[in-house]
C-alpha cells in the first residue's frame, strides 16, 4: 500500500500533536507543513517560531509560512503536483476554495467539539464557559462555511470540573490524533462516507476579545471560575479597582455568603462576594505591578479590603 501523502495545516501546541501523529504513522508521509508566520514576542520583540514549525523542521520536513492562503499556488511546494489529503489542527487561516481543491481527497479539519455544536473559533473556551461537563473532538471535512462539512468521526470525553483551557487543550489532542488516523486509510479508500451535520442541533462560538475576560460579580462564583477556567490562560480574567485593571490569576469558588462585589478578608483566605458564594482569589496582579498571592498584596494594597467591585 502506498502512503498517504498529505499537507498539514496547523500552528498552535495542540497541533504539535496532531502533525507527531502523522508523522509517527507508518502509512503517512507528510509531503508539507502550512504554519503562521513566526511572531514577535516580548519587549524585544525577537520573533518566535510557531511550535507546528519547530516540530516539522526537527523532521526535516518542508515548511512554509505565508501571511495569507489568498493567492497561494500550492504545486510550486509539493514535488508530485499533488496530495491525498490535507488536514488542518488549530491552524487560524481561512482557507480559500482552491486550496481546499488542491488535495485529492480535500481537507479534514480536526475540530475541537462535538460538531454541530460549537462551530467557530473557540470550542474549548466556550464549553468550559458554559460549565459543560463533556465534549469531543470531530473529524470532518471542510467545506466553504464555517465548520459546517460532513463528519467522519467524533470521540466524546470528560471535562474535569477544574480543566482550564490549557487542561483541556492538552487532553483532548491524544483523542484528535487517534480518530483521525483511525479515520484517514478508510476515508481514502471510501469505505467511510462522511455525514452531513443537523443543522438544526447547531451552536456558533465566537472570538473571544481582552473585553470579555471583564467579571460581573453579580454573576455567580461558579459562573465567574467558569469564565475563569475558559479564558486561562488568555484574555484571563480581571476586574477594575482604584480605575486600574486588576488581572485574578488564581481563583476558586467557595461557599460563603458574602454581599456582592465586597472584598473580605476571613483568616487567611482573600474573597469576593459573587451573586451566589464567593470567590476565593489566590493570586492576583495589578495593572504595573508584579503578580503576587493574596496575603502579599493584602499586606501591599491595605485599603482593598471593604473595597467595593463593580
Amino acid at each position: 500500500m502506498n502512503k498517504i501523502s498529505v499537507v498539514f495545516f496547523g500552528t498552535h501546541r495542540f497541533a504539535t500533536v496532531i502533525l507527531q501523529g502523522l508523522i509517527d504513522s507508518p502509512f503517512v508521509d507528510v509531503a508539507l507543513v502550512v504554519t503562521r508566520p513566526d511572531k514577535p514576542v516580548g519587549r524585544k520583540k525577537l520573533l518566535e517560531s510557531p511550535p507546528v514549525k519547530i516540530l516539522a523542521d526537527t523532521h526535516g520536513i518542508m515548511v512554509i509560512q505565508p501571511t495569507s492562503l489568498k493567492h497561494i499556488d500550492l504545486t510550486e511546494f509539493i514535488s508530485q503536483g499533488t496530495v491525498d489529503v490535507g488536514v488542518t489542527a488549530q491552524y487560524g487561516l481561512l482557507i480559500p476554495k482552491h486550496v481546499l481543491d488542491f488535495p485529492t481527497h480535500g481537507i479534514l479539519n480536526v475540530h475541537t467539539s462535538l460538531l454541530p455544536k460549537y462551530r467557530g473559533a473557540s470550542p474549548i473556551q466556550s464549553a468550559l464557559i458554559n460549565g459543560d461537563t463533556q465534549t469531543g473532538v470531530t473529524i470532518m471535512k471542510m467545506g466553504i462555511g464555517l465548520d459546517t462539512g460532513p463528519i467522519l468521526l467524533q470521540g466524546t470525553m470528560d471535562i474535569a470540573p477544574d480543566d482550564t483551557y490549557l487542561d483541556l487543550d492538552e487532553n483532548m489532542a491524544p483523542l484528535g490524533s487517534q480518530l483521525l488516523l483511525e479515520a484517514l486509510p478508510p476515508y481514502i479508500d471510501h469505505t467511510l462516507i462522511p455525514q452531513e451535520q443537523d443543522d438544526d442541533e447547531v451552536t456558533e462560538c465566537r472570538q473571544f476579545t481582552r473585553e470579555d475576560g471583564l467579571v460581573d460579580w453579580k454573576k455567580s462564583a461558579q459562573a465567574i471560575y467558569n469564565q475563569y477556567r475558559g479564558m486561562t490562560p488568555w484574555p484571563g480574567i480581571y476586574t477594575q479597582w482604584e480605575k486600574k485593571r486588576l488581572k485574578l490569576l488564581q481563583v476558586h469558588p467557595v461557599p460563603m455568603s458574602i454581599a456582592t462585589g465586597v472584598v473580605e478578608q476571613r483568616d487567611d483566605q482573600l474573597l469576593i462576594g459573587c451573586g451566589n458564594d464567593s470567590l476565593q482569589i489566590l493570586e492576583l496582579q495589578l495593572e504595573g505591578k508584579q503578580a503576587m498571592d493574596a496575603l502579599s498584596f493584602c499586606r501591599g494594597f491595605r485599603t482593598f479590603i471593604g473595597a467595593q467591585l463593580q
